[in-house]
């Protein structure tokens, strides 16, 4: 929860002892909270629904009534607060260049969260035919809410935008569907989208296991009834080596046995339901992404370690159905959510050498809803508006992905090669490696507890090391090689067992000689492996995602997935390179690598396997890309 404020607050003398770029920061924050309290008031309201449920509402109004605003509204389970008419909120808005340019802003508990009455369900379903009172969903408490500010929030122009990012990017989505006629525009923000196909909890049904035990501990936890508080996050940790604790926590019907004691609700529905079963298919939007009216922008980023997924998708679902309304795509060099504050001029090692977020906030974000909601000039955004890494540069296509990207395969090949040219080896050709449950590869270097950011552009070298990871690599690229749209796994493997998870990452390996432009000092980058992107596939789903199949032991077998998209140059000079590997651990939960249900599994299950990796004639294992001419 963001930081709050009564009255705004004095700069002290402490202040000398901060960098110049934290000191500038902190006098940004304090400016912000200042303007704030001067130029806003604030409202509580508890709005009622349809079927009665009352949802706590907080409305920020501009105090000077000489003019007409249009309304900004985020519905959140993460707190419409503070709590009480003389806390205000120390930033408003998706950045604070909506309330200085003039804005009502208004922020919303979700049903069964916080302030708000009746029950909280995550990711509710959307209710396609509502045929009483009590069929409600986001979108009906959405049009409902829309409904109340336009008629008494006093000085509104009848124009409502949404926003949101994650979880509220899944409630900003359903506010585009049977969407109330004063929508006029939407932003999805890394939007949660499908939590078992690629969002948060799960991706291509593998269990993303850390970050949904913190997560949930505290999101999943009892709320018997309105409170202006929120669960504890569990923090029992007793080391700060999360390899370490997840090993010792064993299998995950353990969580159960040693922490949440059946009492949280949202990880018993995880573990509850195995497969893509209606559960999970009744909760993504994208099936009732049709005749969206509002203009929408979703936005996502290209590091964002919990929803690349979701704004991908989202963005495609709309567009399939042909939408009379604007439909924009914005992916950005950025972590989750990170395109809201800071310049995002770096990750890590890795310098963009621009200032993406700022460009971002002023140029596309507050020009499309000024745009929609104010009447602006139209900004002509592009169909989607892509930074590429690698070469670091904004593109603009009138297509996503581009239309003239042509797909190729990258194979593998003996000897750790990599080539765009098919294999030709017939017989024994392949790469085997044995996977053991009880060593599994960890997902960072690094000793931490906690999942973050990093390991979505960390240096891969420690895990090319293993010899339970698989490593094809391009020759010395002679000239730039861009790939812009989708990436698609297609593995030929055996096992000895009858499951196995297969990650496969692709990276971009940087020459001996790199220079040293890291922003982190002392950094040496010569050789420095960027992961571009991983992914993860529950092989026991290859077929069907709802219909598990176990793998036959030893017999070679084809394995496709999903990578998402990517869009990023390996430039000349460079190196292309695949690892393949069976764990990821804890980010994704230990695959005993024998056909069970996971979430059931005892200790006895997990057992050693030996994977095969073919690349021969007919059997050639490959990762698919979308190549742009540079």
């Amino acid at each position: 929860m963001k930081s709050l404020v009564k009255k705004p607050y004095i700069l002290s003398a402490a202040f000398s002892m901060l960098s110049f770029g934290a000191f500038a920061q902190t006098v940004e924050a304090h400016n912000d909270a200042v303007y704030v309290t001067e130029h806003y008031t604030k409202i509580e309201k508890q709005i009622p629904m349809r079927d009665g449920i009352k949802l706590f509402t907080v409305i920020y109004v501009p105090k000077d009534n000489t003019k007409k605003y249009p309304i900004m509204l985020s519905r959140t389970p993460y707190s419409a607060g503070p709590y009480g008419p003389e806390l205000y909120r120390p930033s408003l808005g998706p950045s604070m260049l909506f309330a200085r340019d003039g804005y009502i802003i208004v922020y919303q508990d979700v049903r069964g969260r916080y302030l708000s009455e009746g029950e909280f369900v995550a990711t509710r379903p959307y209710i396609p035919h509502k045929k009483k009172k009590t069929d409600i969903d986001e979108s009906s408490d959405t049009y409902d809410t829309i409904d109340w500010l336009v008629k008494n929030v006093p000085d509104n122009n009848g124009k409502v935008g949404t926003w949101g990012i994650s979880a509220p990017g899944f409630y900003t989505t359903m506010t585009t569907i049977d969407a109330h006629p004063a929508l006029k525009a939407a932003s999805p923000q890394a939007p949660v989208t499908d939590w078992f196909m690629g969002d948060d909890r799960h991706h291509n049904g593998a269990f993303f296991l850390m970050g949904t035990f913190s997560f949930l501990s505290y999101y999943g936890a009892e709320r018997p009834e309105p409170t202006p508080d929120h669960a504890p996050k569990f923090e029992a940790y007793g080391t700060p080596d999360s390899y370490q604790f997840y090993k010792n926590l064993g299998p995950i019907r353990n969580v159960n046995e040693k922490y949440f004691k059946g009492k949280n609700k949202i990880w018993n529905e995880m573990v509850d339901n195995e497969v893509y079963d209606n559960f999970w298919a009744s909760r993504t939007p994208v099936p009732h992404l049709k005749n969206i009216k509002p203009a929408v922008m979703t936005v996502g980023g290209w590091f964002d370690q919990e929803d690349l997924y979701g704004p991908l998708k989202t963005f495609a679902g709309i567009e399939k159905n042909k939408p009379t309304s604007a439909n924009y795509l914005v992916m950005g060099p950025w972590t989750h959510g990170s395109w809201t504050r800071g310049n995002n001029e770096s990750l890590g090692n890795i310098r963009f050498h621009s200032e993406t977020g700022p460009y971002y906030r002023k140029e596309i974000e507050l020009a499309f809803f000024n745009h929609y909601l104010k009447g602006t000039d139209n900004p002509e955004l592009p169909k989607a508006t892509i930074f590429e890494t690698g070469s670091n540069q904004w593109r603009k296509y009138s297509a996503w992905p581009p239309a003239d990207a042509q797909e190729k395969n990258l194979y593998f090949h003996a000897n750790g090669k990599l080539s765009f040219e098919a294999p030709v080896e017939t017989g024994k050709a392949y790469d085997e490696f044995i996977s053991d449950p009880d060593k599994p590869v960890p997902f960072t270097k690094e000793i931490r507890i906690d999942r973050g950011s990093d390991f979505m552009y960390e240096d891969q070298r420690f895990a090319a090391s293993r010899p339970d990871v698989l490593v094809y690599q391009t020759e010395v690229l002679d000239q730039d090689v861009i790939i812009s749209g989708h990436l698609l796994a297609d593995l030929f493997v055996s096992t000895t067992g009858t499951d196995a998870d297969f990650v496969v990452k692709l990276i971009d390996v940087y020459p001996g000689d790199a220079p040293n432009d890291s922003p982190l000092p002392g950094t040496k980058m010569g050789g420095f492996q960027q992961l571009v992107r991983g992914e993860v596939m529950r092989s026991k789903f290859r077929n069907s995602f709802a219909v598990p199949e176990a793998m036959i032991p030893n017999e070679v077998t084809e394995v496709k997935f999903d990578m998402q998209d990517a869009a990023h140059c390996f430039k000349k000079g460079h190196k292309i390179m695949v690892q393949v590997q069976s764990s990821w651990f804890p980010l994704v939960d230990r695959n005993p690598q024998k056909f069970v249900n996971i979430y059931k599994a005892t200790e006895a299950d997990f057992q050693k396997a030996t994977h095969r990796v073919y690349f021969k004639k007919g059997q050639a294992s490959s990762l698919k890309v979308s190549v742009l001419k540079s």
